[in-house]
């Protein structure tokens, strides 16, 4: 059986963020999403924007030195246009390392993601590790 489009457009992003590719990864994103970042640390908020997203990103692996690594677990769809990414991401900033869990919900119209919510397996280790 085929997967499904829409586990297949996150399983394309994965792919594209896991190579830097940040072209391939403007034309899976609309121009208006929206990623909600948790916590209260200096990268948390909402990026509104295709360009603001790709500078999150960017941020990601310039604040890690280029340690920022997500490993894609697995991808659930309900066929009306949500899928969540079940993730691992490990990273090393300075003497602090990251080493956990967590998804993104996404929120797919067409082909394309227009929305997308972090989740995280600890806020505090989050909020301690980007501050």
């Amino acid at each position: 059986m085929a997967e499904h489009p829409h586990a297949q457009l996150v399983r394309k992003g994965y792919e594209a963020f896991s190579r830097g590719d940040m072209d391939a990864l403007r034309s899976l994103i609309t121009s208006d999403a929206t990623q909600h970042v948790p916590g209260s640390h200096p990268l948390s908020g909402d990026c509104k924007g295709i360009d603001a997203i790709l500078d999150y990103y960017r941020r990601l692996f310039e604040e890690t030195a280029g340690t920022f690594k997500v490993e894609l677990r697995g991808v659930l769809v309900d066929g009306r246009g949500h899928a969540v990414a079940m993730q691992h991401v490990s990273a090393q900033r300075g003497n602090k390392r990251m080493d956990e869990d967590g998804c993104i919900i996404f929120r797919i119209v067409g082909d394309k993601a227009t929305d997308l919510d972090e989740c995280v397996e600890n806020l505090d280790s989050m909020d301690e590790f980007w501050s």
